[in-house]
């Protein structure tokens, strides 16, 4: 068994930025090259359903790499496997690039997101060794989200560049390269975080013994779900905005590019004033004021749809939906984690593949009435939404049976 003895050595601004890239390279990796199908399917010579199996590969891989790497850096450390995960990342990225036809690019991508999985997992795995409380822990976690959280918007943009000027190969050369910027950082600025004595026992048995450990922790899997949750309601919003807004909405591509731009900055935004305020104001009352505002704008959101009203009412519903997030996500995830420090991989690594695993529930329903209908999308982020209100519940009514029990 291991101590309990917490490591508290803060992170210096290099490593959040390093921690930051880490995190990033996946929703880069994810987006950046979708500019670039209708050019991947000519000169592969095959169908956009293949081509759309290489997103499709990238992410189960992900996910899986997150269930993989989370649980054994609890037993040997992280510092390991982040180099031998990015390592993966780097070496099938470059493969990516000269891949011969569609069934290796799909087969390279699913390591790619396997490896690339140990960035995102680990990311939040080392700040919770580095820091000592969960409000330590929120502070960090909006910091890197400034950081890192331009990505996903960024990409397709920084995408359709490269594709236009060096081709479609050339994005998967730039992501790994990414990857081996991560690397290096990870070398120079990241050291070992969880030391020998707080590890957990060897073997199936011990992997296990975490897994139970995090699944029968009551507050980790109500703010879990909630963050789970809330990830569902921004990719409902991701999936449909390019169809809501242009087709339903009448958005020219450019004002669909501004707009999606704001909302993005809004995220940011509240991250920023969530970490100027979490020293202040607790990570749990900046998750509920998210999670109020989340619901609120997709219930605006929905009677927007229901009432056929234009762009200039619905699309402030759906400015406050997405920039609330920058309230939830960094705070519950903290405060997740932050429930069970002995196993903060398996915490970390269950949380990233629940929301990708909702994310990607989220996406094929919001299409279910074509591409002329907004009323899925709204329907999907206020059942989410609710749902995430009903996970945030169930924290207050377990933090009360312990507060009783103590």
């Amino acid at each position: 068994m291991r101590h309990s003895t917490p490591n508290t050595r803060g992170l210096g601004t290099p490593a959040i930025f390093v921690l930051a890239l880490l995190s990033a390279v996946a929703p880069l990796a994810t987006d950046m090259y979708l500019p670039g199908f209708p050019l991947m399917a000519g000169d592969l010579a095959t169908s956009a359903s293949a081509i759309q199996l290489t997103l499709t590969s990238f992410l189960i891989g992900l996910a899986l790499g997150q269930l993989l790497i989370g649980p054994l850096s609890d037993r040997f450390g992280r510092r390991r496997p982040l180099l031998l995960g990015t390592g993966l990342a780097i070496v099938s990225g470059y493969l990516c690039a000269v891949a011969p036809g569609v069934d290796s690019l799909i087969a390279l991508r699913f390591l790619q997101g396997l490896g690339g999985g140990a960035g995102v997992v680990l990311a939040r795995a080392i700040i919770s060794d580095r820091t000592s409380d969960a409000t330590a822990s929120a502070r960090l976690f909006q910091v890197m989200m400034l950081i890192g959280g331009l990505a996903p918007v960024l990409a397709p943009i920084i995408g359709t560049g490269i594709v236009s000027l060096a081709g479609w190969r050339a994005v998967f050369v730039v992501v790994a390269s990414l990857s081996v910027l991560a690397f290096l950082g990870t070398l120079r600025q990241l050291d070992e975080s969880l030391p020998p004595e707080n590890r957990s026992e060897g073997g199936m048995a011990g992997l296990r013994q975490g897994m139970k450990t995090v699944c029968g922790n009551r507050l980790y899997l109500g703010y879990t779900l909630t963050v789970g949750f809330a990830f569902m309601v921004m990719f409902a919003y991701i999936s449909a905005s390019p169809f809501v807004m242009q087709t339903v909405l009448g958005l020219s591509p450019l004002a669909y590019s501004l707009a999606f731009g704001l909302n993005a900055i809004g995220i940011v935004l509240a991250s920023a004033v969530s970490a100027k305020l979490v020293s202040r104001v607790s990570p749990a009352r900046l998750t509920s004021i998210g999670i109020v505002a989340n619901t609120i704008g997709a219930l605006c959101t929905l009677l927007c749809v229901l009432a056929g009203a234009g762009a200039v009412l619905t699309l402030p519903a759906l400015f406050v939906t997405v920039a609330s997030l920058g309230l939830i996500l960094g705070n519950a995830s903290a405060l997740a984690i932050s429930q069970v420090p002995r196993s903060a991989g398996t915490a970390s690594a269950v949380l990233g593949a629940l929301q990708f695993c909702l994310g990607a529930i989220a996406s094929p329903l919001v299409g279910l009435a074509g591409k002329d209908s907004a009323l899925p999308m709204a329907l999907v982020m206020v059942v989410a939404a609710l749902l995430a209100v009903a996970a945030l519940l169930t924290t207050r009514s377990s933090r009360s049976l312990a507060a009783e029990a103590a």
